[in-house]
């Protein structure tokens, strides 16, 4: 602990619940409350039901959650292939050069994911291209808006690698192409897991350029749920979205088991 006084760490958990409480923790419970109600018209809900979380379990639901998640795994492997490849790369560069490679893989998070969607939508709706009303056009979108996080994640477990591993197994005889997988990418395993888990995550989430992109026949749960509430089912559009953060949640919980056990090997 930095800090020793008893009274300071009261002080600096009473900050935190201020904090926490309000800003993360109470629009969670809110949605969670709403997601069994049927009524709410006072401080608390009212008329507890589980029949929302039938509704967000079955028919376009279960296809939209499967949606999402087809759609965040295939993103967050091509994010994470070419985010690793764009670091090990720039990592042989110097340092001007490298910085012009970091600001491209910084301009999708740079600017609002809507305008990436646009962009994306004129790029693949002319030959030889033509990829608008298709799936791969919303995969595309969510790889290019959750490489830029894989990409500086990489970067920066490289930045903090030991030379002399590599420079040992070179010293030995082996090759670039062996020193690469037997030695950097082992070394790289927890922090490409974590990259990989905040890829998910996020593609998970998005909205705004899915909702320019996505075809009629795959709808991710987030466009679902703005669906829902926008037609004024918020009890529904509430126990979908618990759906959607369970579903995230167990996924990067498995990510994190990898991750854990990759870290004491």
């Amino acid at each position: 602990m930095l800090v020793h006084s008893r009274k300071a760490r009261w002080a600096l958990w009473a900050v935190f619940l201020v904090l926490f409480v309000p800003l993360f923790a109470l629009p969670l419970l809110v949605v969670l409350g709403a997601s069994f109600a049927t009524n709410w018209s006072s401080v608390l809900p009212s008329g507890l039901t589980a029949a929302h979380y039938r509704a967000a379990t079955r028919g376009e639901a279960l296809q939209a959650l499967t949606t999402s998640l087809v759609t965040a795994v295939t993103a967050s492997l091509l994010a994470l292939a070419a985010g690793t490849w764009a670091a090990l790369a720039a990592a042989a560069l110097r340092k001007r050069q490298r910085k012009v490679m970091d600001a491209l893989f910084v301009l999708p998070v740079a600017v609002p994911s809507v305008v990436v969607g646009l962009a994306i939508l004129v790029a693949y709706s002319q030959p030889p291209f033509l990829l608008n009303g298709t799936r791969w056009i919303v995969i595309i979108a969510h790889t290019v808006l959750v490489t830029a996080f894989a990409y500086q994640s990489v970067s920066a477990a490289i930045s903090r690698l030991d030379p002399a591993y590599e420079q040992a197994a070179a010293s030995l005889g082996a090759r670039p192409a062996y020193v690469l997988w037997r030695v950097k990418l082992p070394l790289l395993l927890p922090s490409l897991t974590a990259a990989a888990g905040l890829c998910f995550a996020l593609s998970m989430g998005e909205l705004s350029a899915t909702m320019m992109l996505y075809p009629p026949d795959w709808t991710p749960l987030p466009v679902l749920i703005y669906a829902a509430t926008d037609r004024g089912a918020l009890f529904t559009g509430s126990a979908i979205a618990v759906v959607l953060m369970a579903a995230t949640l167990l996924v990067l919980l498995a990510v994190s088991r990898i991750r854990t056990k990759a870290s004491y090997r």
